[in-house]
């Protein structure tokens, strides 16, 4: 029986792909009609009622109210951005969430890792959903389906969103996407689209300003938690 050997050299059998060629973990994603083809989608259901926070600022460049979705975009920090390249085109527009108040602040100010109470007006708004969302679960095994990997969640963000535009496209019964945040300890995080805006409420069950004295300790304990700073 012949011995089974490494081919040399870089040497190849006949029909066979070379030992060396090895797929990305986190490739530009398939057309949207491929993409949906491929792989059904892992749904998330989140019922409605669940209680949803958000971090926005009402001061900068682009001030915003605690229910508004973002058209302006894509964003360099918005993972799950979009935005088809067209400014302020209310068609693609974005809201980023999350199950647990200290997420979001772990996920917006991850790049300083600096909670500024102060800059650009930040607020807290805890809202309740007025109707089930479904979600595509980046959580589980999905993105490796979908010929991806996890790396989704965590890889360049130019890529992540233009994956973000294909699952738009193929699966357009969803509301956004559910992800596990990075930033913290893969909690739920939520990227909900412009679909979902039915889903929140008129009015917030909690909407305070970070600048608040209220607001200090709970900040300060996310701070410690995550290892920021607090100005």
């Amino acid at each position: 029986m012949a011995a089974c050997w490494p081919l040399a050299n870089g040497s190849r059998a006949a029909g066979r792909r070379p030992l060396s060629v090895r797929l990305a973990k986190f490739p530009e994603p398939p057309p949207p009609t491929n993409l949906a083809a491929r792989v059904t989608a892992d749904i998330k259901t989140i019922p409605a009622g669940t209680t949803l926070w958000r971090v926005y600022f009402r001061g900068g460049s682009h001030p915003m109210a605690w229910n508004q979705f973002r058209s302006h975009g894509p964003m360099p920090s918005g993972r799950f951005d979009h935005h088809g390249g067209q400014p302020n085109d209310p068609r693609r527009a974005i809201l980023y969430a999350a199950v647990e108040g200290p997420t979001c602040f772990a996920e917006v100010f991850q790049v300083a890792r600096v909670i500024n109470r102060h800059r650009r007006d930040p607020w807290m708004a805890g809202f309740c959903t007025t109707a089930a969302l479904d979600l595509l679960d980046l959580t589980g095994n999905w993105p490796t389906r979908a010929g991806g990997s996890m790396a989704i969640n965590t890889g360049p963000r130019p890529r992540a969103q233009r994956w973000a535009r294909a699952i738009h496209a193929a699966y357009p019964a969803i509301h956004g996407i559910l992800y596990p945040s990075s930033m913290d300890a893969n909690r739920p995080a939520l990227a909900l689209f412009e679909r979902a805006l039915s889903a929140i409420p008129t009015h917030p069950r909690f909407n305070r300003a970070l600048a608040e004295l209220p607001l200090l300790i709970p900040i300060s304990n996310a701070a410690a938690r995550f290892g920021y700073a607090v100005v």
